[in-house]
């Protein structure tokens, strides 16, 4: 008797889940966002002086490194050599030594431009690391492009990333330094609120299609508004712990840190769009990497901190 014939009929694979909104991933970015420096200003904050400077590292030594690892990643994609191995080294080792160089463990006494002195003599060292490296590779022919690209990704992350550190340790104004911190985080998120919330109400006119097709004119507008409305009101209510912070420099911080969020975010979507990736990375479930989380922070970071050096100190 013959045996039956069997059912060798491939089961359907299962649908796809379908993407999420526009909407919903800034939520979720905006969520993780305030997850994310919440933990860093509550370190900060923390009256244990170990949690408030050595997690206060720890996390920044973790943001480097992310960031660091999907920054090199986009490269590679790209076809651009680098030291992704040095780079990341290098920007670890940067994040350490400012720290213990601004928090006194290495220094007694601690003056900004000695403290930019000691970053650019660690940033010549990196550089001539680069070249000593290129000497023994037996791989990589394009000394140039490698050299520039790691160099370009210390710079781009690590080395901006730093200047919170300079702005949290930033000498004689009384552990005002942390407010700083807390006030152009709070005005660099509420710039990407007020951008996608204006944008998406109101929003016609594209400002760069051919790199952010969701960004619009109105929503850049949106954000100056809403970010310099937050910086006053932040001034007005810290008052007393940065009575330097005048109504007049919480207006113009306003409108410079939110113009130059969005900089900072067109810029990470310029390489994302040249590595032909939606997102700089996949740490997050349906919102993207490190460095979509705090693109827009990374510019705002020395700006805040040569604002506080030059103008309001």
């Amino acid at each position: 008797m013959a045996d039956a014939p069997q059912n060798t009929t491939t089961p359907a694979p299962a649908p796809a889940a379908p993407p999420l909104s526009r909407g919903k991933i800034f939520l979720r970015r905006l969520f993780s966002s305030v997850i994310l420096w919440t933990i860093v200003l509550l370190a900060i904050f923390s009256n244990n002086r170990i949690v408030s400077d050595y997690f206060f590292l720890l996390v920044m030594i973790l943001l480097s490194g992310a960031g660091l690892v999907e920054f090199y990643d986009l490269a590679r994609k790209i076809g651009l050599p680098c030291y992704k191995g040095w780079g990341i080294f290098g920007g670890l080792l940067l994040m350490t030594a400012t720290f213990l160089y601004l928090s006194g463990v290495i220094a007694t006494q601690v003056k900004p431009a000695e403290a930019n002195d000691f970053e650019t003599t660690f940033l010549i060292l990196f550089v001539l690391g680069l070249c000593l490296r290129q000497f023994v590779s037996k791989r990589n022919p394009e000394a140039i492009t490698a050299i520039a690209t790691t160099l370009f990704g210390l710079m781009y992350v690590p080395w901006l990333l730093n200047f919170i550190q300079k702005i949290n340790f930033y000498p004689d104004i009384n552990q005002a330094g942390k407010f700083y911190v807390l006030h152009f985080i709070l005005v660099t998120k509420f710039s990407d609120l007020g951008a996608y919330v204006t944008g998406s109400l109101f929003g016609k006119h594209k400002m760069i299609p051919r790199i952010s097709p969701g960004k619009t004119w109105e929503g850049f507008a949106g954000a100056i508004v809403i970010s310099t409305l937050v910086s006053i009101g932040f001034a007005v209510l810290a008052k007393d712990k940065l009575p330097q912070l005048t109504i007049m420099h919480a207006t113009i911080l306003g409108i410079i840190l939110s113009s130059t969020a969005v900089l900072g975010d067109l810029i990470e979507s310029l390489f994302k769009r040249e590595a032909g990736v939606k997102d700089s990375g996949r740490l997050f479930t349906g919102i993207g990497g490190i460095l979509d989380l705090m693109d827009s922070l990374l510019f705002n970071a020395p700006i805040m901190y040569l604002y506080l050096r030059h103008i309001i100190m």
